[in-house]
């Protein structure tokens, strides 16, 4: 098991936890939330724009372990609003360009720092 942390263009972890695990064939990414790894803060005040952040520090993270998003093979969303789905399914989709992983999306009360939206992300590694 390798533990991953302090990747660059990634956000530091709000909590005790790693960015992200290598295990068993498999790496297994902690939830990302729309912070923007230059500021340390979330900027979007919308969903949409959180979305794009999070995809984004995920692909981030993906590209540091030399993987991109076409080797995920579980993702999970939390939203604080189930009504924000049909805004994130597009800016999701498209990140994904065509691959099309299994999927939870999950409405929860609350978010760390008063996120919309928070993935997590199972990747097979090569």
């Amino acid at each position: 098991m390798e533990l991953i942390n302090n990747t660059p263009g990634v956000p530091a972890a709000v909590g005790p936890y790693s960015q992200a695990v290598r295990s068993g064939g498999h790496l297994f990414c902690s939830g990302q939330i729309p912070i923007n790894p230059a500021t340390g803060k979330i900027e979007a005040a919308d969903v949409e724009g959180q979305a794009r952040q999070v995809l984004a520090n995920i692909q981030a993270l993906l590209i540091a372990q030399h993987l991109d998003l076409s080797r995920v093979v579980k993702a999970t969303v939390f939203l604080t609003s189930m009504l924000d789905f049909p805004k994130i399914n597009p800016i999701y989709e498209a990140a994904f360009h065509g691959h099309k992983p299994a999927r939870s999306t999950v409405a929860v009360a609350g978010l760390p720092l008063g996120a919309l939206i928070e993935i997590e992300v199972i990747v097979e590694l090569p």
